[in-house]
């Protein structure tokens, strides 16, 4: 509401706003509103806001006509709406009582008449006094203030515009567009407190189906505290800002699905003839209804934090690939801070000597690393002296480029400062990087992340804040002798669909060591994973974590209840086959590990053999649900899943000191 508010009419400018009158209604116990707008506890923790009314300032806005100041309440801790919604609001009330539990919070709260508040729109602001509460319709009743206080940002809405607009409304105004004017009583804090409550929760919280969701959820858990979190999240840069882009677009797909599922479900309820035309919307009904729950679930999987870290953020790069140049010249991009003549002099002996430089090869410079990069054509080389290189952005590589250090990695350090999502966001088919040191900060995603095409990181030092390197579904991964550690998520995240090779690496220090992300298998294939001679230490959780979802299990569960006495048979008789299968696929392991295990069988053959059982347990399982489903006709078969094996080979790996063990499973 600031300066350029444009017209303003002011009514006695030098009269003051009247003392409220005395409050009529009997007052709620002070232990209760104490326990909501009052820090009774002194040794709370100080970390956060436990009071909901601690950061309560009161506003005066600006420009040249004076409002009576009003409490600004929008700037509220998490921890402070946390508690109102769960303590005092909300507690554990249903999805269909939230209307109601909200009123009865409200009614406690609010005096029916007698406080002041400013009708705040998009378009102008004006005083009125409150005569009364609807709280059924959760609005209020007004008139305009005497004396009248109002401000416009449109020059052509006038006062007589308000009245008319206020006219139509028969004065009644929602209680979120009401902001309440200060008059330095307790009373009055609370009461804007509570609006702001409201105020919030149905502007960020509350869906218009949450309605139809189940009552046997507690809503506040099921819904509030997410999407509370999620709020927080973003606001605090914790979260992508293409999954926040993903997230607004869903949530508008959403709402215009269910508004044409109510008026779709509305017509059919008033039509009683049973036309071919009803049968149709019927079928289109049922299509919206399937297209709203898909809607909702990828809408939970992004306000569940543990979900959306899970899952990540399948972000498709818009940075496109330059190609060749035109002439299909390569060029050698040398990076450097400061060029010495000692340097050059090292440079060109070891890089550029005739034996080395056969064909004449234009040289650029630059003392930027960012620069250098974007200056790459497919097939360049960008070169990177020793020093320590300050990036503020993101690295994007589009095209097929090598970027090594010319030097040891410990002298070669590319820092990443500032807030973004990526530091080196990979697409190009074929990318080599090697010798480099990567410091991460303030990222929101991972330190590396490959969308698609294949990149080589050799001979590489990762120093982590949130998740190590990143292979996207399709992408491809080949590392070896590199060092990840630090990550707050896991050193190595490997989507569905991607090929990974791990080889002579150090990952350690992180959350989990390599995180599997294994979804439904209609819907992906299964990563390809190469692990030899790697040394997976010190990690919080496990050293190997596969994610997998329960949904089949459930309808394992389902499927086992419905089978007859045939089906059974036909399963045993199935599971002997599989028997044999599993025989021959732990033989082929056995030869894998042959050269390795000794006749005292280390951790390290332990480990690499856990994950192995585990995995071909796991196969097994899949394929006998798959099989007994398929009968059933719940899913269709996958003939071809016992073939499927995630790991190629898994040899010479070490396990040690891993807070969870070698090898575990998270169900989602």
């Amino acid at each position: 509401m600031a300066d350029d508010l444009q017209a303003g009419v002011v009514l006695e400018p030098d009269a003051m706003v009247p003392p409220r009158p005395e409050l009529a209604a009997e007052e709620e116990p002070a232990s209760w509103k104490e326990g909501l707008f009052q820090d009774t506890d002194p040794c709370s923790d100080c970390g956060y806001h436990a009071n909901p009314g601690a950061t309560v300032k009161t506003l005066m806005p600006e420009g040249k006509i004076l409002f009576p100041q009003i409490i600004q309440t929008n700037e509220l801790l998490f921890y402070e709406r946390f508690r109102a919604y769960q303590d005092y609001i909300l507690a554990d009330c249903k999805a269909s009582e939230v209307k109601e539990f909200t009123v009865s919070f409200l009614e406690k709260v609010l005096e029916p008449s007698g406080w002041w508040a400013v009708w705040h729109t998009n378009v102008f602001e004006v005083l009125v006094e409150v005569t009364n509460v609807d709280f059924a319709a959760l609005k209020a009743v007004v008139k305009l203030a005497e004396p009248c206080i109002y401000e416009s940002k449109l020059s052509t809405f006038t006062l007589a515009n308000v009245k008319e607009l206020l006219d139509l409304k028969e004065f009644h105004l929602p209680l979120q567009e009401l902001w309440v004017v200060s008059d330095d009583s307790h009373e009055v804090h609370q009461m804007a407190l509570a609006i702001e409550h409201v105020r919030f929760f149905y502007k960020n919280i509350w869906r218009s189906w949450d309605e139809e969701e189940e009552d046997e959820y507690d809503y506040f858990v099921r819904c509030v505290e997410p999407r509370l979190r999620l709020y927080y999240d973003i606001l605090e840069d914790r979260v992508p800002s293409g999954l926040i882009v993903d997230y607004h677009n869903l949530l508008s797909q959403c709402e215009e699905s269910y508004r044409k599922f109510l008026n779709l479900r509305s017509s059919l309820s008033s039509c009683n003839s049973d036309s071919e035309q009803e049968n149709i919307s019927m079928v289109e009904g049922l299509n919206l209804y399937s297209e709203i729950e898909q809607l909702k679930q990828k809408l939970k999987l992004i306000e569940n934090p543990l979900l959306r870290y899970v899952f990540g953020y399948q972000k498709n790069s818009n940075i496109q690939a330059k190609g060749t140049r035109q002439n299909g010249q390569k060029v050698i991009h040398v990076v450097s801070s400061t060029m010495k003549t000692g340097l050059l002099r090292s440079l060109f002996r070891d890089r550029f000597c005739e034996e080395s430089c056969k064909e004449e090869t234009e040289i650029q410079f630059h003392s930027d690393l960012l620069s250098g990069i974007n200056a790459c054509y497919d097939g360049d080389t960008v070169i990177v002296c020793p020093g320590h290189y300050v990036v503020h952005g993101t690295c994007c590589i589009a095209d097929s480029i090598e970027l090594e250090g010319y030097g040891p990695p410990d002298d070669i350090i590319i820092e990443k400062r500032g807030k973004g999502d990526t530091f080196v966001d990979c697409t190009g088919m074929d990318v080599k990087i090697s010798g480099v040191k990567f410091i991460q900060h303030d990222s929101v995603e991972g330190i590396l992340i490959i969308h698609h095409g294949k990149t080589t990181l050799e001979n590489c030092v990762l120093q982590c804040e949130t998740t190590g390197v990143t292979v996207r579904t399709s992408a491809e991964l080949f590392m070896k002798n590199s060092d990840v550690y630090g990550a707050k998520g896991a050193g190595i995240e490997i989507y569905p669909g991607s090929k990974c090779t791990l080889t002579d690496n150090g990952i350690h220090h992180c959350k989990e060591g390599i995180l599997i992300k294994d979804f439904l298998d209609e819907h992906y294939d299964i990563p390809k994973i190469s692990m030899i001679n790697n040394v997976i230490h010190n990690n919080e959780g496990y050293g190997v974590v596969l994610v997998k979802p329960t949904i089949f299990c459930d309808l394992l569960e389902h499927a086992q209840d419905e089978t007859n006495d045939n089906t059974v048979q036909k399963n045993k008789e199935a599971d002997v086959t599989e028997g044999l299968d599993l025989e021959e696929m732990l033989q082929c392991v056995s030869n894998k590990m042959e050269p390795y295990a000794t006749a005292d069988f280390n951790e390290q053959a332990k480990g690499n053999c856990e994950i192995i059982n585990e995995l071909l347990a796991i196969s097994m399982q899949k394929g006998r649900m798959k099989k007994r489903l398929s009968e059933l006709g719940i899913v269709q078969a996958d003939d071809d899943l016992m073939s499927q094996e995630m790991f190629i080979e898994i040899v010479g790996n070490q396990f040690k000191w891993n807070g969870k063990g070698s090898f575990g499973t998270f169900l989602y």
